[in-house]
């Protein structure tokens, strides 16, 4: 489905109560008190101006005061043309940051996991000299640490494997580009037949971490890069990607992209993104292809 007819952005409400009466009757006259004309068209509110951010804001709250989540799509949203699909790990496809639970083996959660929450609200500018700090932490921490914080603490985020398997059914490609690390990317890969994963490599030896990452480090910039790529690999530019994330570090790939999704995201991440979800799972985004 297209907005490309109209040149205002356009709502849809995601969620199990998206047809609700009362709920759109609602929305509704919230537009009106806004001052916002609309035009209902195939499920959606086809706006008549632009909308400020704290109307963004307000119709948002107002939607999940209810249980939903809305989507504020650009007037040059064209679903047709999305063919890949680019995500963050750690807190948007899985539940956890797996620093923080290898570093909770050794009783240094509370030091890595602060870093690891100024880094996201972007109070640590520098992602990559954050995870070297987070990382050296981990010194001497056994490799059975992380097979247990994949057995027994990681979990897929509600409607991720409907996401990724509804994203495959529609031919799309399919990427992980995370601030983490190949131990756990590899593993989503070959459990969720992901097209292709970018992460950081720890180093081991033995069976031991030593506190050092392996070769670059995959921050905001590479991670924008590698969505760049993937969609320069099929003559695509980064309008025809789907990127979902987060934290900071995530606002490079997901600027300029087709659709930018914030999973249950920080503030900073949640203000510049198309869809914000914080009620419903991932598999809402199908909703809008």
């Amino acid at each position: 489905m297209t907005t490309a007819s109209n040149p205002y952005p356009s709502l849809q409400v995601l969620g199990s109560s998206a047809t609700d009466p009362q709920l759109i009757q609602g929305l509704e006259r919230a537009l009106q008190t806004l001052g916002i004309g609309f035009q209902h068209h195939a499920g959606r509110f086809l706006l008549l101006r632009e909308i400020e951010a704290f109307e963004r804001n307000g119709l948002r709250q107002y939607c999940s005061e209810r249980g939903c989540d809305l989507a504020i799509l650009p007037a040059s949203f064209d679903s047709t043309a999305l063919k890949v699909l680019a995500m963050d790990m750690d807190s948007t496809l899985i539940n956890i940051e797996c620093i923080d639970e290898i570093a909770d083996f050794v009783g240094k959660k509370a030091a890595v996991a602060e870093i690891t929450a100024a880094t996201m609200r972007g109070e640590i500018p520098n992602f990559a000299e954050s995870l070297r700090r987070r990382v050296a932490l981990l010194e001497g921490v056994p490799i059975s640490a992380l097979h247990a914080v994949y057995e027994e603490r990681l979990q897929l985020n509600p409607g991720a494997e409907l996401l990724i398997s509804g994203a495959h059914e529609r031919d799309m490609h399919t990427l992980l580009v995370s601030g983490g690390f190949t131990f756990f990317t590899d593993r989503m890969q070959e459990r969720l037949s992901l097209c292709e994963t970018h992460s950081n490599q720890l180093e081991i030896t033995g069976d031991q971490l030593t506190g050092k990452v392996l070769g670059d480090i995959v921050d905001g910039v590479a991670k924008n890069r590698f969505v760049e790529s993937a969609c320069a690999r099929f003559d695509l530019n980064k309008r025809s990607a789907i990127v979902i994330g987060d934290g900071a570090n995530d606002l490079l790939m997901m600027a300029d992209c087709g659709l930018s999704v914030a999973y249950r995201a920080k503030a900073i991440v949640k203000e510049k993104a198309d869809v914000a979800l914080d009620n419903v799972g991932l598999d809402a985004v199908l909703e809008l292809l």
